[in-house]
């Protein structure tokens, strides 16, 4: 049986700042934390920004005067009252520090740098891909210290858009799990069913859904375990686990699924062991999840 207490640890959740979501419409409260050469700035360009690794993976955290020319999005404030800003940008030159994204550093970072560099990508994603008003086409302005977009034309505001996506890991009586392949992925790769929450659907609606389309099956006992942010573009995941009962063919949707299977926790150690089967990286709830029902990392669980 799944142990079904909230998951612990989640790469993308950690974050530690307060985010003074109240201080984001007081431009003068903003402009002074810009001006105040304490604050540092996390610069992002296409997803990725600068990383150090000695003595550990840490993010380069720049002064105003040092960070390029553009629109600042309010990260938050910490415990010792020093305030961080987001921009993207080109990324400076820094000897010792090499350019990477979420998914190879997000579950390397500390608590502090990892909500930091999450929050900024997701912003940086959604201003890049919302930069006109949905009802009228005009160009928008940022507002709110980077989490609003105002329309100069009809007055309306828009919000960073976040996509909910339920993923599951499916256990039957034999308290087996299920893990698919999807038709893009390498023939190594498996991992257990997700998909998008639908308009005027709970969770739990979802999460039966999705597995009734996917391979077949009906599920009972939907359990929430825990979430994490997932900006690649803007997704929040939220991750459960639900039984199915008897012995029910599966029947993978070709569309979606390359080919599922049940495993036993022996067949999934022998699998990972021989290389037939690669674990999820530490990044991702879905190793979370399955590392809940093995009951202890994964053999030969990649670093990210």
């Amino acid at each position: 049986m799944v142990d079904d207490r909230p998951l612990e640890w989640l790469a993308l959740a950690r974050g530690t700042l307060d985010r003074v979501a109240l201080n984001r419409r007081d431009d003068a409260w903003v402009d002074a934390a810009w001006a105040d050469p304490g604050t540092r700035v996390v610069v992002v360009q296409d997803g990725r920004s600068l990383v150090t690794y000695e003595p550990s993976p840490a993010l380069v955290l720049l002064p105003p005067e040092q960070a390029p020319d553009g629109d600042r999005w309010l990260l938050g404030e910490d415990e010792s009252g020093t305030v961080y800003f987001g921009t993207s940008g080109p990324l400076p030159a820094i000897e010792g520090a090499r350019p990477a994204g979420l998914r190879r550093v997000g579950a390397l970072l500390g608590d502090r740098d990892s909500g930091l560099i999450t929050h900024a990508v997701a912003l940086e994603n959604w201003h890049s891909t919302h930069r006109h008003c949905p009802r009228c086409g005009a160009g928008t302005r940022v507002a709110s210290a980077g989490h609003v977009r105002v329309c100069p034309e009809d007055g309306s505001q828009h919000f960073p858009r976040v996509d909910p996506a339920v993923i599951m890991l499916v256990t039957d009586d034999a308290d087996r799990i299920l893990l698919a392949r999807g038709p893009q992925w390498p023939a190594d790769r498996r991992s257990i069913l997700a998909g998008f929450v639908e308009p005027g659907e709970s969770l739990e609606q979802a999460v039966a859904r999705e597995v009734q389309e996917e391979v077949g099956l009906p599920v009972r006992d939907v359990r929430y375990l825990g979430s994490q942010p997932w900006p690649l573009p803007q997704s929040l995941m939220l991750g459960f686990i639900a039984r199915t009962d008897g012995d029910v063919p599966l029947r993978p949707d070709p569309e979606e699924i390359q080919d599922a299977a049940w495993y036993t926790r022996e067949e999934l150690r022998a699998a990972m062991d021989t290389g037939d089967l690669v674990a999820p990286g530490p990044l991702s709830i879905a190793a979370q999840l399955i590392m809940r029902w093995y009951g202890d990392t994964l053999p030969n669980m990649p670093q990210f």
